[in-house]
């Protein structure tokens, strides 16, 4: 079997909001279909990827590097020894090829785009959901029936005040959510405490609040907000700090006595694994939010996975970043924690199949091949489209 072409286009998923980094105004993403010369149903199979939000289209990388190094390598190099579906620890073997180590940065997302393609041609040639092949090569066999999610939202926006960030939460619980997320870090401090009350307000018994500060704190500021929120007894307290300030993650678990969440800017398995030795994460209450799609994709995740077990870590404190079907399929398939959601928000890319209601917290996946884009459909009517 082969590959027979390789399309690429950039994509605009901007949106008003904010968290306390960034706006999304100018945001885009990069989807990729990868055709290859196997017939189901009569048709070509093609694999399809995207990266999630928060990183840019890295779509110019795609073009100059990575597709181009990919079409150009030998048939035997990308392929299963038996010739007969493609093999994605192969490919990524051949896209990182004359690639030096560290910096990883916006390479780890494109080779995250191909990666997501990639997996999704392969389930779709062994005519299986991708979390039904992951668990059959990988895992036990056994799958999540369903899969735990929450509602990531509370973004800063233009004239958005308490009322209305309550009345955006308790839409969430409408939806079927249990759990909310919400943003803090972008305003005043006593201004973020009074969101984070209205929302606590509006929250029936059972369910809970995270928070999120996008990585804006330093670490007074860090062990300051902690010291504020602890009382209220989140679920956690989200990325207070750069990424990759091990020192400032270390020195908030020795002040904050409660669940911890980093990882979404984690974009490699060294820099994983610098985290676990050194960020003062507890695996008894932390939580892993590595997001395969932003780094370097499934195969480097798996990585992961081996490592934090290595380390005595639950693959069930992992819960990926990205709120996508690729990270669903991962969940249940591999046994995680579950899987951020944004209902309504960076559409098309973000959200899950049609006709699956949230239920409880909790959402099925659909028994179709692949990670399952026809199943949703303005997903899969633009995917249809790229390269055209």
């Amino acid at each position: 079997m082969k590959i027979t072409s390789i399309d690429v286009k950039t994509v605009p998923i901007s949106s008003p909001i904010r968290n306390a980094y960034i706006d999304f105004s100018k945001m885009t993403t990069s989807a990729l279909a990868i055709t290859t010369d196997v017939i189901r149903d009569g048709k070509p199979v093609v694999g399809y990827g995207f990266n999630s939000n928060g990183r840019y289209a890295p779509t110019c990388l795609l073009n100059e590097r990575f597709i181009p190094r990919l079409l150009e390598a030998d048939s035997k190099k990308i392929v299963t020894d038996d010739g007969t579906n493609l093999d994605p620890h192969k490919i990524h073997k051949v896209l990182m090829a004359n690639e030096k180590p560290g910096g990883h940065g916006e390479r780890a997302v494109a080779v995250g785009v191909i990666d997501m393609a990639v997996w999704d041609a392969v389930a779709k040639i062994e005519e299986k959901p991708l979390y039904q092949l992951l668990a059959d090569r990988y895992g036990t066999g056994r799958t999540d029936e369903k899969v735990y999610i929450y509602a990531a939202g509370g973004y800063y926006f233009p004239d958005k005040g308490l009322e209305e960030l309550q009345d955006e939460m308790k839409g969430y619980l409408d939806l079927g959510y249990k759990d909310v997320k919400m943003k803090v870090g972008g305003a005043s401090l006593n201004e973020d405490l009074q969101r984070i009350e209205a929302v606590l307000d509006v929250l029936p018994p059972g369910s809970g609040l995270m928070v999120d500060a996008n990585g804006r704190f330093d670490l007074d500021y860090a062990i300051e907000f902690g010291e504020k929120i602890k009382d209220y007894e989140l679920i956690w307290y989200e990325e207070a700090g750069d990424p990759l300030d091990y020192h400032l993650q270390a020195e908030l678990s020795k002040h904050y006595p409660h669940a911890i969440a980093t990882g979404e800017n984690i974009f490699s398995l060294q820099d994983a694994t610098n985290l676990i030795r050194y960020a003062g994460m507890n695996p008894e209450k932390d939580f892993l939010q590595f997001d395969c799609a932003l780094s370097y994709g499934l195969v480097e995740y798996l990585r992961i996975l081996d490592m934090l077990k290595e380390h005595r870590w639950s693959s069930r404190r992992c819960i990926p970043h990205g709120g996508h079907q690729l990270s669903l399929n991962i969940a249940a398939g591999l046994a995680l924690h579950g899987n951020e959601s944004y209902p309504g928000v960076f559409e098309p890319f973000g959200g899950f199949a049609d006709h699956y209601a949230v239920e409880d917290g909790y959402v099925k996946l659909p028994d179709v091949p692949g990670i399952g884009f026809e199943a949703k459909s303005n997903l899969y009517e633009l995917l249809l489209n790229v390269g055209k």
